[in-house]
């Protein structure tokens, strides 16, 4: 018998997956492994013992809470959000659960609480719209720079947004107030459409995402996060912070399979700022691949790098219009371990900058003496980047480490660049392999660089 695993109602669990009773191929007996009787029973028992616990949590998952049945009307003007907060607390009052949006319509919402083991399904033809009134979304205790998103949950665990439909932020009100506040005024506070603090195993699958008043998902001290076949939109200009993904203090991520065209950063790997009071948390294990990211600031490690960022992984991602494309931002009192990141078969077109890595994100300072390094300094390192392509771009190369922390281990490998100007590189150490920049001018070499094998 043969048990799929993308079966969509089998009874044995992934864990399985190094089960050897599971896996056993046996051509002869004496390959047979020798198992005792007691590891056998034990085996078996833990197996048994997992399989029932998923064929539970199944049950569970298979309750639906139809926001209709709970009161929603639907119709785009009557405020829906204790109706369909009343389908999320009956499906966790029965352990888990799938709260739909469906029939079609617009589900006019203030802010959602999810909770664990509830999954959020938007159906194809169906928008679930933010309130436009501020007073909607009030401004969070634990962080006053930011409202309550449309769709939050804290401390929450297996939750999920889902389905083909849209759910749309009503961004432009709040575009417009942060535009045209006074010159000198603080940025007002503004809601995110998801905003999920200290959660684990978060799946956010289908659905398309537009229209953001500030970032478009926000995680914030998370643990286990897929975004897969989303599609995130907002106008490239005048949506401002209008993020797309930002992982921040969050590892074990995977994006994949993403459409970003967003006004800022198409994802923003971050890891806190010391300014702000938040936790010092490193952000961990990130995937980003196959992806397709328009305008915007491009994929940034940064700036606010504050519990540092290692382990990141990105293949086969497309830049068409960006202001950049790969780009690892920080500064001085920003800055902490940053490195272990692989870039590879990346391919940009008509982006301003191509590949920026700099410690001056806040402002670059001509003859720099340096300064003393502390926990903070940015430090980065072991950057991988091969087989990565740029046409027509403005800037190749802005590569910037600081005088008392150089960039260590920079690899480029296979790396082509045509671009106006071919730009600046300094306080750098690596090697590369294939490199060439097609540019009107020579790249402008600072001190302390020293790549073998840099030739234009």
């Amino acid at each position: 018998m043969q048990v799929s695993r993308e079966t969509p109602y089998t009874c044995f669990p992934a864990t399985l997956s190094e089960n050897p009773f599971l896996n056993m191929k046996i051509t002869s007996q004496s390959e047979l492994p020798d198992f005792n009787p007691r590891k056998i029973v034990s085996m078996v028992f833990q197996s048994v013992a997992a399989a029932i616990l998923l064929c539970t949590a199944t049950a569970f998952a298979s309750t639906t809470c139809d926001a209709r049945q709970m009161g929603a009307k639907g119709d785009g003007v009557t405020k829906d959000t204790a109706a369909i907060q009343k389908a999320i607390d009956a499906c966790a009052s029965k352990g888990g659960g799938i709260v739909v949006l469906q029939g079609g319509g617009t589900f006019l919402s203030g802010p959602l609480d999810l909770k664990s083991h509830v999954a959020l399904a938007v159906a194809r033809g169906t928008l679930l719209k933010a309130s436009e009134e501020i007073d909607d979304f009030p401004v969070r205790e634990d962080a006053k720079w930011r409202r309550m998103a449309l769709i939050h949950a804290d401390r929450a665990e297996d939750i999920a947004i889902t389905g083909e439909g849209t759910i749309d932020g009503s961004g432009q009100g709040w575009w417009t107030r942060h535009l045209n506040r006074p010159k000198g005024s603080p940025e007002p506070p503004r809601p995110m459409i998801v905003d999920i603090t200290r959660s684990k195993k978060i799946r956010i699958e289908g659905v398309t995402i537009q229209n953001a008043p500030m970032y478009n998902i926000l995680t914030n001290l998370c643990d286990g996060l897929t975004v897969r076949n989303v599609r995130i939109l907002n106008p490239g200009r005048k949506a401002p912070n209008t993020d797309g993904i930002d992982p921040l203090s969050t590892s074990h991520v995977l994006i994949e399979h993403a459409y970003i065209d967003t006004g800022d950063d198409n994802v923003a790997i971050k890891s806190g700022l010391v300014e702000r009071g938040e936790p010092i948390v490193p952000s961990r294990d990130i995937t980003i691949r196959d992806c397709e990211f328009v305008h915007g600031h491009g994929l940034s490690i940064g700036s606010e790098l504050a519990g540092g960022v290692q382990h990141v992984r990105v293949e086969r991602v497309s830049f068409k219009g960006a202001d950049q494309g790969i780009r690892i931002k920080s500064a001085r009192g920003r800055g902490n371990d940053i490195g272990d990141f692989h870039y590879k078969d990346i391919t940009m077109e008509d982006v301003r900058t191509a590949i920026q890595i700099t410690g001056y994100y806040t402002g670059y300072k001509a003859e720099d003496p340096g300064e003393l390094v502390t926990e903070h300094t940015p430090r980065f390192h072991d950057i991988y980047l091969e087989n990565v392509t740029a046409k027509n771009s403005q800037t190749a190369v802005q590569i910037q480490g600081l005088p008392e922390a150089p960039i260590q281990n920079l690899q480029l490998k296979n790396v082509h660049l045509q671009a106006k100007k071919a730009g600046v590189a300094q306080f750098a150490q690596g090697k590369a392999e294939g490199l060439t920049i097609q540019a009107e001018d020579k790249v402008v070499r600072g001190k302390g660089l020293a790549v073998e094998g840099w030739t234009e």
